[in-house]
């Protein structure tokens, strides 16, 4: 099992990364030359005058792409204490290509840790429609901490990074020996990401980048904020609208996290969910010539679990000397379950790993965690997406109850509850104390917003959806019926049409569509 924490990311960025990086050579986009250079006109509202060089900065947009345009905004460290130092929030927009212009529309696509910078860069027509892009320019940003905002660091080495993702650790999972070299593991990584990083670890938090948020409304001008958040971008949404309801404008959450869930609700939910999706996937593959499973549901899903086991027991060598693990392999294994348009690859993954051949498994987990061909990390989406969560909430290491829960996670799932178990090491040490409680949002005073749920989410199981609707006061539930982590611009008309009707014109479904 690799020693980096077990929880999956629930993110729109790893559903995208297939599509944007194997399947797709690059973005698709109409070529409209934007202007060298422009200003924003910031709202003029009152705020505490220590706050008014962030809620008033002028942001000067540069062209850095077809028809996109760059621009940097600093944000205090601490939010309690603004005159102290600041850090750099990265942005690009594409503005409205129609004449109809709202405002703008911010993207987060998810992670924590997923870069909206590149997101909107790289596949703005993946993350937003063309009736959206005419009426909205459409903004992507780095979050505190993550790419290319001011960024979490910990292992300037790749191969050291290496070493923490891909690393066997030694032991029995769940031995006293094997809990003992994790948790050292994950010590000596929270103690570089200190060194590397310095004060700033302590505030990558989801309130402080919900207050990000809000200045970056302003600066840009809008009196309210329309935003889509994906996956962990609804949780930032939700503390958004807790902290400020009256700013609230048009906000959508897609693939909702439920803020209440504890950290153990969480991993089963997810691992369950997975669970789901490679049921379905291994009922499709049946019909599919290049399968290399035969026989039921349930005899694939035994031979699986026997591969994981066998690779914990005797790893295969990559060409390039890491070891392909149980770990590396369950994550090969759930980057194509986000979305179904990928199930290929993983009719491929399995081949290859039952032939001794760790080639693909290794390429699809370097996908999901930005590794490149060449050894280096593209992004710091793994160092930004443990220390955010380390610090929304945590529980401490405790060897009995991690064992206890272990036991649960293999009888609620089988074959994905042991690669997701006793991942409570990974925070047990962190050096910084925790933000955010995890409680549910209620955010009265809100404007409406849209909750949109897939039945057979992998990530961001359907019920967080119905929760996180049902608590917020002004929740309104949108259902998709299939496979898929999110659904906007990448399920039905029927999801499509109700989020670009509210984002555009402000209506509500009276009833969830049950799309």
């Amino acid at each position: 099992m690799s020693r980096r924490r077990t929880r999956t990311r629930a993110t729109a960025v790893v559903a995208t990364a297939l599509a944007t990086s194997l399947l797709l050579s690059g973005c698709v986009s109409w070529f409209f030359p934007p202007e060298s250079s422009t200003t924003s006109t910031p709202t003029e509202e009152a705020v505490a005058p220590n706050l008014e060089k962030f809620y008033q900065q002028v942001l000067e947009w540069n062209s850095c792409g077809d028809n996109l345009q760059c621009a940097t905004a600093i944000a205090p460290v601490d939010w309690d204490a603004p005159e102290g130092d600041t850090i750099d929030l990265a942005l690009v927009r594409q503005t409205a290509r129609g004449n109809d212009r709202i405002g703008s529309l911010l993207v987060n696509p998810g992670g924590p840790g997923g870069s909206g910078f590149d997101f909107i860069a790289d596949s703005v027509d993946y993350a937003t429609s063309e009736a959206l892009q005419s009426q909205f320019d459409v903004v992507g940003f780095d979050p505190r901490g993550v790419n290319r905002s001011t960024p979490v660091s910990c292992y300037s080495d790749p191969a050291e990074l290496d070493e923490y993702i891909y690393g066997i650790t030694p032991g029995e999972k769940g031995s006293d020996e094997w809990i003992a070299a994790a948790t050292e593991a994950s010590a000596q990584f929270a103690q570089r990401c200190s060194e590397e990083t310095g004060p700033l670890l302590g505030f990558v938090d989801t309130p402080s980048a919900a207050r990000d948020l809000d200045m970056l409304r302003a600066a840009l001008g809008d009196t309210t904020l329309n935003y889509l958040g994906y996956s962990y971008g609804t949780l930032l949404g939700q503390v958004y609208a807790e902290l400020f309801p009256e700013k609230t404008g048009r906000l959508v959450l897609d693939g909702a996290v439920d803020p209440a869930a504890s950290e153990f609700e969480a991993t089963k939910a997810q691992a369950q969910g997975f669970e789901g999706a490679l049921d379905a996937f291994l009922e499709d593959c049946a019909s599919a010539s290049d399968c290399p499973f035969t026989g039921s549901v349930d005899q694939s899903r035994t031979t699986i679990r026997t591969l994981l086991d066998r690779l914990d027991k005797s790893p295969l060598t990559n060409a390039d000397g890491r070891k392909l693990g149980s770990g590396t392999m369950f994550t090969a294994i759930i980057l194509p379950l986000y979305s179904q348009s990928n199930w290929a690859y993983l009719r491929q993954l399995f081949t290859t790993v039952m032939q001794g051949d760790a080639s693909i498994a290794f390429d699809l987990a370097d996908n999901y965690n930005g590794r490149t061909a060449d050894g280096t990390y593209a992004e710091n989406q793994t160092e930004a997406f443990i220390a955010i969560n380390c610090l929304d909430a945590r529980e401490p290491a405790d060897n009995e109850r991690m064992r206890e829960q272990a036991a649960e996670l293999a009888l609620a799932a089988p074959i994905f509850g042991p690669q997701m178990s006793y991942g409570d090491p990974g925070c047990a040490n962190w050096p910084v104390e925790a933000k955010r409680d995890r409680t549910a949002i209620a955010a009265p005073g809100a404007a409406d917003m849209l909750v949109i749920g897939t039945t057979n989410d992998p990530a961001t199981p359907y019920e967080w959806a119905v929760t996180v609707a049902d608590n917020l006061d002004t929740g309104h539930l949108i259902t998709y019926n299939g496979e898929g982590h999110t659904a906007y611009n990448k399920s039905n008309e029927c999801v499509n049409s109700a989020v670009e009707d509210f984002l555009l014109r402000g209506e509500v479904p009276a009833n969830d569509p049950n799309c």
